[in-house]
């Protein structure tokens, strides 16, 4: 990889996985997942990029889901919506393993920030492949047209 394009890597961090080098110790999770509401269980996703296990928020690093609460359009409200099933049936797969990023422990709301794959699967990248989230660039992304 050049220069240029490490530099450009480092400031678009949501186009691929974070170095293992930002990553801290790994933390291995076997939960069954629903959706976070009335009723919910002790883990539960609250949309297509934060999931809580018991009383922590998890905040997928380096990806921007659409909103669910509140979207800002109809196409933000169908993307969100898409979003939150397809992590809720990714995590319910099986075990994987979460890495707290060593680069930020937490985002601005307390939640902590980390990286989420079962083997070579990064959820975060599966999920941008995918069209459901964008790479995380210092801003909310744009899903209304």
């Amino acid at each position: 990889m050049t220069i240029a394009a490490a530099l450009w890597v480092w400031q678009n961090p949501g186009w691929m996985a974070p170095p293992t080098l930002l990553s801290t110790g790994a933390e291995r999770v076997n939960a069954r997942f629903t959706r976070c509401g009335p009723g919910r269980g002790p883990a539960c996703v609250a949309d297509g990029d934060t999931f809580k296990l018991g009383t922590r928020k998890i905040r997928i690093a380096s990806i921007d889901a659409p909103e669910v609460r509140p979207p800002r359009c109809t196409e933000e409200a169908r993307l969100g919506e898409a979003a939150t099933a397809a992590l809720q049936k990714w995590l319910n797969r099986g075990p994987f393993t979460m890495r707290g990023w060593a680069h930020r422990p937490t985002d601005r709301f307390g939640r902590e920030l980390m990286t989420v794959s079962r083997g070579a699967s990064d959820v975060g990248v599966e999920l941008v492949r995918a069209g459901l989230a964008k790479p995380y660039a210092g801003s909310k992304a744009e899903w209304c047209a």
